[in-house]
């Protein structure tokens, strides 16, 4: 009896810590380079990867080539190492849906597409959809079409994908991070009910059009620029987005201006849009070498460097800012985390490896905390 009585106590035990243990929080990828790199590609440690992009002729959802056609192969054929991962099929892009507004605008246009979307996924054996429609309501990308319209016609068209598609495969979309986006482009509570999850692009927050610099991807506001992953996750959760459904994004890549004044070393100043750097090659275009000084704004947490002898300012995420987000995104109970995009990484102890290391660390009960502080 006294045996039985252990072996109900541990397996109680047991259950009860398996209960109690924090759904791992999802690493999503988003991949627009070719078939080449898949192989090398570290879906262990991925739980999505969506394909990017995919695009409309005429109503059907396509992929647009051969080579596109092998990399989403490639893509599934990972699931050999990691069967958990999910692969989606993405549309659009910033300047990948001129017809998204007409297309989406009609009851037939947006069966069609459903059924197209079905009929992809079947034949690659891949896992849903991402709706990249930048944007519904709002000027976009210049001179594709958008009206008022677009809202109620996104709403009913992620009604027809889940019709269509069911609850086998997932339905995401890719949503603006700026304060513009979220009251305007979607009725958020229609939508939520029939998507698996929005990604929120939390980065471009300050885009290539603006001639004032500040952080495209910071974490928190600041006195000086509104526009921050946390402004975007809590307006969303006070108008009841379930937390759940939200994943944050970074950026694996910085955007650099020119003509920028040595004033607050850059920050806040006035300067000219010049170009992105990818991450893999920060140590080469950015480094003390080269003329930066890196600094790090502790309210906003976020990195930026400034370089005085060619006035040049970048704004980044980084290692440190990357793992800050992505224990926000456990400490909010969010649905994850993702970036644009893979193929931008270092090979070894980059950016996505920051991410990782703060997933486990909170599985086993050792999280980080990202505060908002005092600038230094």
């Amino acid at each position: 009896m006294m045996h039985r009585s252990i072996f109900i106590f541990l397996f109680l035990f047991a259950f009860n810590t398996y209960a109690q243990q924090p759904a791992r929080l999802n690493v999503i990828a988003y991949y627009s380079a070719g078939p080449e790199q898949v192989d090398n590609l570290p879906a262990e440690k991925l739980s999505h990867i969506i394909f990017s992009f995919c695009h409309l002729t005429g109503n059907k959802l396509t992929v647009d080539n051969r080579r596109d056609s092998t990399t989403i192969t490639k893509l599934v054929n990972l699931k050999k190492r990691n069967p958990k991962l999910k692969v989606i099929l993405s549309l659009g892009g910033w300047s990948g849906c001129p017809s998204c507004s007409d297309v989406f605008s009609t009851d037939a246009g947006r069966k069609e597409f459903a059924q197209s979307v079905l009929q992809l996924n079947q034949k690659f054996k891949s896992d849903g959809i991402d709706l990249d429609w930048e944007y519904p309501t709002i000027e976009g990308y210049p001179g594709h079409k958008y009206t008022l319209e677009d809202k109620p016609n996104f709403t009913a068209l992620v009604r027809e994908l889940r019709k269509v598609l069911g609850p086998k495969y997932e339905v995401s979309f890719a949503a603006g991070g700026f304060q513009k986006f979220l009251e305007e482009s979607v009725d958020w509570k229609e939508v939520m009910k029939e998507v698996d999850r929005v990604n929120l692009m939390t980065y471009d927050l300050v885009n290539g059009y603006s001639t004032v610099t500040g952080h495209h991807t910071a974490l928190y506001s600041t006195p000086q620029l509104r526009e921050s992953t946390d402004n975007c996750v809590q307006y969303l959760l006070k108008i009841g987005v379930p937390a759940n459904k939200l994943v944050i994004g970074g950026a694996f890549y910085g955007r650099m201006w020119e003509g920028v004044v040595a004033t607050n070393n850059g920050l806040y100043q006035s300067g000219k849009f010049k170009a992105g750097v990818d991450f893999k090659n920060f140590d080469k275009q950015i480094s003390e070498e080269k003329g930066f000084v890196k600094y790090w704004d502790d309210v906003a947490k976020a990195p930026y460097a400034y370089n005085a002898a060619e006035k040049l300012f970048i704004t980044y995420d980084d290692k440190r800012s990357l793992a800050l987000k992505t224990q926000y995104a456990i400490d909010q109970k969010l649905d994850g985390i993702m970036f644009w995009e893979l193929s931008l990484d270092t090979d070894k102890d980059g950016l996505l490896d920051a991410i990782v290391k703060t997933v486990d660390a909170a599985q086993k009960g050792k999280p980080q905390k990202a505060k908002a502080g005092k600038k230094k």
